[in-house]
């Protein structure tokens, strides 16, 4: 086998230290840097990944297609990860000391097993290395609105950009094929979105006259096929950029008699409605805050009335392990959020809002699906993002979240849940009427 030795690095991407403080700067601290070169080696001879530098020659694994991290600056690299853990990995990235030809494929590795990223044994020093949740950033009421404009005000276009024209920003749910499989195609991305948000409505019983809180409107297409429904829609938001596109939109429809679009906490939620509804709205609420949410979900659901959640899962090992740590998602993506198992949805609804939840279905392979599809929209985009007036240090950002976030609903490190919550004792499951069959 021919290896490749490439002793040109490619441009690193302009980076503006006032825009990108922790990618401008490059730690120092070569002793950290030599643990995670060598940390590094042992992972990739561990998950059979194949690093690539400049100067040094390759060692592929094995004579089978394997995943590949080129590293263009290995210095700067070593420097980062030493001193900023999976941050720093992050920012390498940002920074363009790394690359890979397959992003995903190295991600999904990396992904498969992340307990097993540092020896047996020495996991234990993470809680002294790991960065803590700036107190800034904790989603209270004071902070929830800054947190959300950060990442959801950017700009609408930005999403129109990536997103099908419905801008549902959330995991779509595809056809399935005879392996169970998503059929997941760009040109059936928009019923796929319909067929989500359906489900969410027919587990929460909307129809008719229903009256229907939505909490995080995103750019109100859920609040649209309930108004379609007949449905009166009260939709909450803190985005003012989501609210203006929203209540346009609605207008257009004709639906504008039927939805109120509120730039509104949950916390000062108002009113009593027969269904509450959000789609992967929970992530934002932050761990200490998801006491107010479910008791806030109880106090607004009128007598007999049902809540229909879609929301990201990870498994409740993790993310007790992740608690209250700083990551490279919340860095430089979504400021505040935390990412909750099912077991703690069940406990903090039961104890926090007298509810249970009464039925829950498992979509994570659709979400790996939809991610695909925005991933690689958004990087065919890319010079109408630069037009946007984005930086190339932003391209790559988005494209490590996006790759990163599929890379994980593909390994089962994530999953995406629809759920319904009902008041009552714990028993069977209740039937939402007109709920589609599983899979079709």
């Amino acid at each position: 086998m021919t290896v490749r030795l490439d002793l040109t690095a490619p441009p690193t991407p302009a980076v503006d230290p006032t825009r990108w403080p922790g990618v401008a700067r490059v730690p120092e601290g070569r002793l950290r840097a030599a643990v995670a070169e060598r940390l590094l080696y042992r992972a990739a001879a561990r998950f059979g990944v194949l690093v690539e530098r400049p100067d040094r020659p390759a060692r592929p694994p094995g004579p089978a297609a394997v995943p590949v991290l080129t590293l263009n600056r290995p210095a700067d690299f070593f420097r980062r990860v030493g001193a900023g853990g999976l941050i720093g990995f992050g920012e390498a990235y940002q920074a363009g000391d790394w690359d890979s030809p397959d992003l995903v494929a190295l991600l999904t590795a990396l992904a498969a097993a992340p307990e097993r990223l540092v020896p047996a044994g020495t996991a234990w020093l993470r809680r002294f290395a790991a960065r803590r949740t700036p107190r800034g950033e904790l989603p209270t009421a004071e902070n929830a609105r800054r947190n959300i404009h950060r990442h959801y005000d950017l700009s609408n276009e930005l999403f129109a950009l990536f997103l099908d024209p419905t801008l549902s920003y959330s995991s779509a749910v595809f056809p399935v094929r005879a392996d169970g499989s998503p059929a997941a195609t760009r040109d059936g991305l928009v019923a796929a979105q319909h067929r989500k948000i359906d489900r969410l409505l027919d587990l929460a019983g909307v129809g008719p006259g229903t009256r229907v809180l939505e909490i995080g409107t995103g750019w109100g297409e859920l609040a649209l096929r309930a108004a379609a429904r007949g449905a009166q829609v009260v939709t909450l938001t803190l985005s003012a950029e989501q609210l203006a596109l929203a209540r346009r939109r609605i207008a257009d429809a004709g639906f504008a008699d039927r939805v109120d679009v509120r730039l509104c906490d949950y916390r000062a939620a108002e009113g009593r409605y027969d269904a509450v509804v959000s789609v992967e709205m929970i992530e934002a609420v932050g761990r200490p805050f998801w006491p107010a949410y479910f008791a806030t979900l109880d106090r607004v659901l009128a007598p007999g009335g049902r809540v229909a959640l879609q929301a990201i899962t990870m498994p409740h090992e993790r993310m007790l392990a992740s608690t209250g740590t700083q990551t490279w998602i919340l860095e430089y993506i979504f400021p505040g959020g935390r990412i909750p198992s099912l077991r703690a949805v069940r406990e903090s609804a039961e104890r926090h809002g007298g509810l249970r939840v009464a039925d829950t279905r498992a979509y994570g392979a659709h979400y790996a699906e939809t991610l695909r599809l925005w991933r690689e929209r958004f990087t065919e985009r890319a010079e109408e993002v630069a037009a946007l007036g984005f930086d190339e240090v932003f391209r790559r950002t988005w494209e490590l979240y996006l790759a990163y976030s599929e890379a994980g609903f593909r390994t089962g490190y994530l999953d995406v849940r629809q759920l319904l919550l009902v008041r009552g004792e714990a028993g069977g499951p209740v039937t939402a009427a007109g709920r589609h069959p599983e899979g079709a």
